[in-house]
């Protein structure tokens, strides 16, 4: 049987299944994820964009192009994060695993744009930890 995660925004007003597995997840320690989300980081997983589907609330979805490239999806209700795209990547989205509401066993594979994390946060496990975004 195939992988179905459930999630929504904090108002429930979005309802989504993820029909796949989540990508590695990581933690960006990069500004804008910082503002985006207003804590240290941002907790993302690559999924692939067909495996990604709303069951409610898709009306309530807003886009903000944060860089050239790249827009940040949210409820624009709650202001909850959902997801980034970046249409030169169609096939992915990189969904913000907080907004999951199934319990998942992975674990964080990887620090991103370490060298760039707030100054009054530390990094204190032992995973790796990239100055920028990895090649892959």
């Amino acid at each position: 049987m195939s992988t179905v995660l459930k999630g929504s925004c904090l108002c429930h007003g979005i309802q989504y299944e993820v029909r796949s597995e989540l990508g590695d997840i990581m933690q960006c320690h990069c500004q804008k994820c910082r503002k985006a989300n207003g804590t240290a980081f941002a907790t993302n997983a690559a999924i692939p964009t067909d495996a990604f589907v709303f069951l409610e609330g898709e009306s309530l979805v807003g886009e903000y192009e944060s860089t050239p490239g790249v827009f940040r999806t949210f409820c624009t209700r709650c202001a909850s994060p959902l997801y980034s795209r970046r249409p030169s990547q169609p096939e992915l989205l990189r969904l913000r695993i907080g907004s999951l509401d199934t319990p998942i066993e992975g674990r964080p594979a990887l620090h991103i744009y370490a060298a760039s994390k707030a100054e009054w946060d530390r990094i204190t496990d032992d995973i790796p930890q990239y100055d920028e975004r990895p090649l892959s």
